[in-house]
């Protein structure tokens, strides 16, 4: 009989962004922004429990309001290395001991729920696969799972130990891990222009504007639902779009993500 795989998800959040300080905790809706996060992925078909919901923060006093923020929720807590994303996941992963991780950042409110199950139910159904990501959403709703198994790799391959920014591509691009892109199922899922993460006070009204439109206590609301009211409201778009091209340099130039692969040679991966 086949083991039952043990299903878990890895949010990482720090509370001193530069930009946009203690994000995870501004209030929409009368709720931390994490927790309409933490309604998304408590969605999903595929885990079982909130305690299998894990926000990896850091061991700075900083977070320690997080930390008890995410208890209050229901939701587990672990802290682990600040800037070392991949070591903070592993030292996570030996404490829960999941076989699959579904892995949202936590900049990401509107993360969506359907292709967070897709993302894992493609890893349950090809045992060859590292990790599976989806891709052509709009930015700020992808999402990815990824294997223990897959975590492991990296663990024992990666050298660049301040992998904040771009540990995901780890999964995703490196030649140590076969992933599978998933695409939008339905044209209705795609709009390019549109930036949904949290890293300004720009994508704050943005999300402002979003969740006072469409937020019900105790409903989460879809991606076709955001889109469709974007394209209604596109004066709500504008708000941040200028945004991504800066968001977007500032994260080529600091990122630095290097591989040892199976011939032992150093390799970069880039945006």
């Amino acid at each position: 009989m086949e083991t039952k795989m043990k299903i878990g998800s890895f949010i990482p959040i720090r509370l001193d962004s530069e930009r946009l300080p203690e994000k995870a905790l501004k209030i929409i809706n009368g709720r931390p922004v994490v927790y309409h996060l933490l309604d998304r992925v408590a969605a999903s078909k595929n885990l079982k429990s909130l305690r299998d919901i894990v926000v990896c923060t850091t061991h700075d006093p900083l977070d320690d309001q997080l930390a008890t923020a995410v208890a209050d929720y229901g939701a587990s807590i672990f802290r682990g290395d600040k800037l070392d994303l991949i070591k903070r996941f592993k030292d996570a992963a030996d404490t829960f001991g999941f076989d699959i991780i579904l892995q949202i950042d936590g900049d990401d409110p509107l993360a969506d729920t359907e292709y967070m199950d897709l993302t894992i139910n493609a890893l349950l159904k090809d045992k060859t696969l590292d990790a599976a990501v989806t891709k052509d959403l709009p930015f700020g709703v992808n999402v990815k799972s990824f294997t223990r198994a897959a975590l492991e790799k990296v663990y024992n391959h990666y050298q660049s130990k301040n992998n904040d920014t771009g540990f995901g591509l780890y999964f995703i691009k490196s030649k140590i891990c076969k992933c599978l892109e998933i695409f939008p199922s339905k044209k209705e899922h795609r709009l390019e222009k549109a930036r949904l993460t949290l890293d300004y006070q720009e994508d704050l009204e943005v999300f402002e504007e979003i969740f006072s439109a469409l937020y019900k206590p105790g409903k989460v609301f879809g991606l076709e639902e955001i889109i469709k009211f974007l394209k209604l409201n596109p004066h709500i778009i504008e708000i941040n779009k200028g945004l991504q091209e800066s968001y977007m340099s500032r994260s080529r130039e600091i990122l630095n993500i290097e591989y040892r692969n199976y011939n032992g040679y150093t390799e970069r991966i880039e945006l």
